[in-house]
């Protein structure tokens, strides 16, 4: 090696002669490397800062240099080694198995009937952009916003549930999922029953048992969740709290009558039990009027209430709101205190504008249209595409309809056919905290592109239940 060699290239070499030695093992000395490799010292000293730096040498003033205990080039020739992580990590909290895809991303082209929120096509996009770019230029844009939200947005959301509810009673969450995970863990302790809907939403399920509760399924019916079933479990299990969707159920659609929203409050007051009211669909009624949430008509504190706008807006408007009176609020500021202090300012700020603005009614009729539309479209298309199957009825809100499947179809076999056909949907065993007792699919309607996508993936879903039709017979 000549005098122009770099220290690059010295590195390499060293390191090669580290690859050959055992941890420990002393290199040879500077004076040693700048004969035999023939360079300066000060190229000598670059390399093995160079190698100090990795971790492949140890540097040792006034003894040498030593190859280190494991050098980098060892660990990449050896697997790592993660058995011990097996009972460090003890008995699993979280519990992704309901919400993860099992079959994973679906291809390009796969028409999504399993989507959870409203196509492109449908947001308020350009109302979004324009109150997030205005809100970016706020002089306080990046201050820190407060804890419990801004007082101006906590108002709207107040004026939004209606009764006597103020914006002491709202906290600005980051979307209804971040709002689920604080009421869970701040309402009930690790290891408490937790009663909800039969079927529910499984990342409800998700965040429930993250919270180490266990749900125990109450049964709905075409009116909603039955208050008599609900007050024999709250007797069989001691629960202190229900996760229920009142309006426009996620997967069934249901909205739970006049009469059983006065005996559900009643049977929970009289366990001594919150109501976790999951209000995800407020915004998305079909055109026709939609009931006051239990909050608004709730006098005692019994009502822990969850909205948001990432359903009729975008997935990317993380913004969302608890609503509660009493102690359990201060709970649950303490429990967002911990989790990430407060929602970022802009997200707020533009939120703030677009619930403020005309416009925004406005969406939300002309997003009720759509919904029926598309549901009344994919509805008759199903009946044509899935002799046997059971429609549970045409809902009047939220974005799925809930099937019931031919007797012998298996959920999970036939969503798996119908990906491989080019169509998403979601089986129905996810929505289920016990054994479902029949097999369902939940499709949702405001994913796609336009009804043309509806009417092919319905053709799609039909030959792939087709095709497992000798099976199943």
């Amino acid at each position: 090696m000549n005098d122009s060699s770099t220290s690059v290239e010295l590195a390499d070499r060293l390191r090669a002669l580290v690859s050959r030695l055992s941890p420990g093992d002393r290199l040879p000395s500077s004076r040693e490397l700048t004969k035999e490799y023939r360079v300066g010292p000060a190229t000598v000293a670059r390399a093995i800062a160079a190698l100090a730096a990795e971790g492949v040498v140890v540097t040792r003033p006034g003894s040498g240099t030593y190859a280190a205990q494991r050098t980098r080039l060892q660990s990449e020739a050896t697997a790592t080694d993660t058995d011990w992580q097996t009972v460090a990590l003890t008995d699993r909290a979280v519990d992704t198995h309901l919400i993860a895809d099992p079959l994973g991303p679906p291809p390009a082209g796969t028409i999504t009937l399993d989507g959870g929120y409203v196509h492109r096509s449908l947001q308020p996009t350009r109302a979004l952009s324009a109150a997030l770019a205005r809100a970016a230029r706020r002089p306080d844009a990046w201050d820190r916003a407060p804890a419990g939200g801004l007082t101006a947005l906590r108002t709207v959301f107040a004026r939004i549930v209606g009764g006597s509810v103020t914006a002491d009673d709202v906290l600005i969450t980051a979307g209804g999922q971040s709002a689920l995970s604080i009421a869970f863990r701040a309402v009930a302790g690790p290891g408490s029953p937790v009663l909800v809907e039969s079927p529910t939403y499984p990342r409800a399920l998700a965040a429930a048992r993250a919270a180490g509760l266990r749900p125990v399924p109450v049964p709905l019916d075409a009116d909603g969740l039955r208050p008599d079933m609900l007050a024999d479990a709250f007797a069989m299990t001691g629960a202190r709290l229900l996760y229920c969707q009142p309006t426009f159920q996620n997967p069934t659609g249901t909205v739970l009558t006049p009469e059983r929203r006065r005996q559900i409050l009643d049977v929970a007051r009289a366990s001594g039990a919150f109501v976790l009211e999951d209000d995800f669909a407020r915004h998305l009624g079909h055109g026709g009027a939609v009931p006051r949430p239990l909050v608004a008509d709730d006098r005692d504190g019994t009502v822990v209430h969850v909205t948001s706008l990432t359903k009729p807006a975008a997935p990317s408007l993380r913004i969302g709101a608890l609503v509660a009176r009493g102690p359990v609020m201060e709970r649950m500021r303490a429990v967002r205190l911990v989790d990430d202090f407060f929602v970022t300012r802009p997200l707020q700020e533009a939120a703030l504008e677009v619930l403020s603005s005309p416009s925004w009614d406005r969406h939300v009729r002309s997003l009720g249209t759509a919904l029926r539309e598309r549901g009344a479209v994919l509805a008759a298309a199903l009946t044509e595409e899935l002799p046997g199957a059971t429609l549970a009825g045409l809902p009047t809100g939220g974005l799925h309809l809930w099937v019931r499947l031919p007797p012998g179809v298996d959920d999970t076999v036939l969503t798996a056919a119908a990906r491989q056909r080019g169509v998403a949907v979601s089986a129905g065993v996810r929505y289920f905290a016990a054994e479902p007792p029949a097999a369902h699919l939940r499709i949702g309607f405001a994913a796609t592109a336009d009804h043309a996508e509806l009417t092919e993936g319905a053709r799609r879903l039909g030959a792939a239940l087709g095709g497992l039709a000798p099976k199943a017979g």
